[in-house]
């Protein structure tokens, strides 16, 4: 695969941890962009309510916002304004989706993450369209449990360091649980340093939405930010509940400046009340300061 001559090489080696004996991370806190796609459109749903719904029921789907947009518009502006690392996910399977999001790596090769249905039979297609890593949820983590067998899989055909492995939790018993099967079910599976350093060593990256409070804007779940700044020992990104200037910052804090963070419905290019330009300008102040 070729890097679109866009992409800032310093910024790819920069992003890539430096990791002392601790384990700790020397990076800094940064904004990922997103593409979401629900059948072909650019959408913001509430994630939870997102399920395998029958047509008398798809009343309870919760859309925030969509978009007249194409996927490639937006992923145009994230070339434009050298945002690294987005992610694309496919909500759903279908054929329209699936060609958004084609859409959307070739405009902008080297420079987005995909998820949404990745599996070992198509992984490497999506690479080889352009993407720089392949997110994976539920062909690892299903009908609540994780299938290392699987995990092991992905990793033999096409390299941990292209691989971002979706820990989305929600809190039960005290304990953030992975969920699967569209955020619905609880796994066997609980977010802890045990976990993370396990699971560290078969991927490249975390992505972890905070489920409670993704596509909500009622804030952030700052103890999962915190868990995942004082535990991973990887890349992590943030999703979910972000609506201010403030919550970066939060973030930033409680994440020690090791935890990136994704934006969506609250994004005034999503329909929100957040500026994009102020997020993207405090992202670029995160890497000015650390530079």
């Amino acid at each position: 695969m070729m890097l679109g001559t866009s992409v800032n090489l310093k910024s790819i080696i920069f992003r890539r941890e430096r990791c002392f004996p601790s384990r700790k991370i020397v990076r800094c806190a940064t904004f990922r962009p997103c593409i979401d796609i629900h059948k072909g459109k650019v959408k913001q749903i509430v994630g939870s309510t997102l399920t395998d719904l029958s047509e008398k029921d798809k009343h309870s789907l919760v859309t925030n916002f969509e978009s007249d947009k194409s996927a490639s518009f937006y992923a145009n502006m994230y070339k434009r304004d050298n945002l690294i690392g987005g992610h694309v996910i496919m909500l759903g399977a279908d054929p329209l989706s699936q060609a958004a999001a084609l859409e959307a790596l070739n405009t902008y090769p080297g420079g987005l993450q995909i998820g949404g249905g990745i599996n070992s039979e198509n992984a490497r297609h999506y690479l080889k369209e352009g993407a720089s890593h392949v997110i994976v949820t539920s062909y690892v983590f299903s009908d609540g449990q994780m299938n290392i067998e699987r995990l092991k899989e992905l990793v033999d055909l096409i390299g941990k360091e292209r691989l971002v492995l979706d820990l989305s939790c929600r809190k039960k018993e005290g304990k953030y649980a992975i969920v699967t099967d569209r955020w619905q079910k609880f796994s066997d599976v609980y977010l802890n340093a045990q976990t993370l350093e396990f699971l560290a060593s078969f991927c490249d990256e975390f992505l972890v939405h905070g489920v409670d409070v993704e596509g909500k804007r009622l804030g952030i779940d700052e103890e999962l930010v915190t868990l995942l700044g004082s535990f991973s020992p990887i890349a992590a990104t943030y999703a979910g509940g972000v609506s201010t200037m403030e919550d970066l910052e939060r973030i930033r804090t409680a994440g020690e400046s090791r935890v990136d963070v994704t934006v969506g419905s609250s994004l005034d290019i999503f329909g929100g009340d957040l500026s994009y330009d102020r997020v993207v300008a405090w992202h670029n102040n995160q890497i000015k300061f650390w530079t």
